[in-house]
């Protein structure tokens, strides 16, 4: 049972309590049993309860809030320790790690194009490097764009089982 604020205690006559279902009871002292102690035991319950959720609104908004804009996104504008990530020893780590990663695919990719036919590194040229479609290549070359399609399969498949 939770009460919304607390109350003095001289103005402590009758106590109205929720349940968790939303119930609500009204405990008067002095009646079905209901002593001073009963009162004083759920009103220290109570009052725990009620500056625990002060504190923890404070915290909040205070301290977490800072820490975050409205739309969930970082405050870096108001915070100058999350303002700059550089020297954020896990972003650090992975960062290295990705760019060891990154060295290794290109040094694998490398080897694997010295393996490609001439016309194999040529078609690999048009297609990535100068962005030219599948009937642009075809047109030039005089070939339908399924020849075009066919080759760059069987390129394909040659870099996939030599990077593999």
């Amino acid at each position: 049972m939770k009460r919304a604020y607390k109350t003095s205690k001289k103005k402590r006559t009758n106590y109205i309590y929720s349940t968790a279902e939303g119930t609500k009871i009204t405990i008067t002292p002095g009646e079905d049993g209901v002593t001073e102690a009963d009162i004083e035991l759920l009103h220290s319950m109570d009052d725990y309860e009620v500056d625990e959720q002060r504190r923890y609104d404070y915290r909040v908004t205070t301290h977490l809030d800072a820490y975050h804009d409205g739309e969930s996104g970082a405050a870096n504008d108001r915070n100058k320790y999350l303002s700059d990530d550089s020297a954020n020893p896990e972003h650090l780590c992975i960062e290295a790690e990705e760019k060891v990663e990154h060295q290794d695919m290109l040094d694998k990719l490398t080897k694997a194009m010295e393996c490609l036919l001439p016309q194999q590194k040529e078609l690999f040229k048009k297609v990535y490097l100068e962005k030219r479609s599948n009937t642009d290549i075809a047109a030039e070359e005089g070939v339908t764009e399924a020849a075009i399609r066919n080759r760059l399969k069987k390129m394909h498949e040659k870099l996939k089982k030599i990077l593999s």
